[in-house]
């Protein structure tokens, strides 16, 4: 059996796990899958989890993408860890203000922008 390729890239920058999408459609069922079994297991190792998801190139995200990142918040929430998000497109960004995720979330306009003060509230 060959193991499909991985859809996201983890880094780790000074403790915090960057993680970028391979994708630019984040669209179908089994790629979300693929991808929140991938982020589950990054956060799994990490303690406590300090998770920056960069949506840089990310051009088309579904409702099951967001239905994914509620499920790794509450994770990541429930080891003490902490999520901020940067780098979405307009476009993707009015999907979150129409959900009212983008009170959920912490996003930032660049990754570096949410590398600062991470970890510290």
């Amino acid at each position: 059996m060959t193991t499909a390729p991985s859809r996201i890239r983890v880094v780790d920058i000074n403790g915090v796990m960057r993680v970028e999408f391979t994708d630019r459609d984040i669209l179908d069922e089994g790629s979300i899958r693929q991808i929140s079994s991938e982020l589950i297991r990054a956060i799994e190792s990490a303690k406590p989890p300090l998770v920056l998801i960069c949506f840089e190139g990310v051009e088309h995200l579904s409702s099951a993408a967001l239905g994914t990142l509620i499920t790794v918040n509450s994770l990541i929430k429930k080891r003490g860890g902490q999520l901020r998000l940067s780098n979405i497109k307009p476009s993707i960004y009015e999907v979150f203000v129409i959900t009212k995720l983008n009170k959920l979330f912490q996003s930032f306009d660049t990754a570096e922008k949410a590398m600062q003060g991470f970890g510290r509230g």
